[in-house]
């Protein structure tokens, strides 16, 4: 296997499911670092100009609406989130199908809520249909932690290249110096730091 970098023009990122009530069920990860995972991952897609797709299953129940710090750091995906009815593998929904081929990119960077449903099935669809696909594990959880532990082994062992929001934000930013660089320093990761 040959490394390729994804970069914020190469990558598009999709976030499914961050919602309030489903990521209450996580017991694998705390909410608290879990949120602060996802919502730095929005930023620096949003930093990067990257093409994000956001979507959510049945938010008028016990999963909740999306995380409302999604509405204002991408507020635009925000409002075209794809809202699901129940359709357990996102890739199974022809809007958000739809929506992740209209981004036009092969590299994608994946994070959902939970890992052992939510992630599992559309990372691995994303896989058979011949994308580049990185599951930042700790931006999303289960709700045990041998659930999550079996869902990462399964997406791996199916082709899945599993990451950190740590990780991937600095092989997407690839140089800190660069405008793009400083701002993400500046806007996401010296505010985790500190929070």
């Amino acid at each position: 296997m040959t490394f390729k970098r994804f970069t914020g023009d190469t990558a598009a990122m999709l976030l499914i499911d961050h919602q309030v009530g489903t990521m209450g069920w996580v017991k694998s990860l705390p909410f608290e670092e879990m949120k602060r995972n996802a919502l730095m991952l929005a930023k620096t897609a949003r930093i990067l100009k990257m093409p994000v797709v956001l979507t959510s299953s049945m938010e008028e129940y016990a999963q909740g609406p999306l995380l409302s710090e999604l509405a204002e750091i991408l507020p635009d995906e925000f409002s075209a989130r794809m809202k699901r009815l129940g359709i357990v593998n996102a890739m199974d929904d022809p809007n958000f199908a739809e929506a992740v081929r209209a981004t036009g990119r092969r590299k994608l960077i994946l994070a959902g809520v939970t890992n052992d449903v939510c992630t599992v099935y559309p990372a691995l669809t994303l896989v058979s249909q011949g994308y580049e696909v990185q599951v930042i594990a700790d931006a999303g959880g289960s709700p045990s932690s041998m659930g999550d532990d079996m869902a990462l082994r399964r997406m791996e062992r199916g082709g899945v290249t599993l990451s950190s929001t740590n990780q991937v934000i600095a092989e997407l930013a690839g140089d800190w110096s660069t405008p793009e660089g400083t701002a993400i320093v500046q806007e996401v990761v010296m505010p985790a730091l500190q929070g």
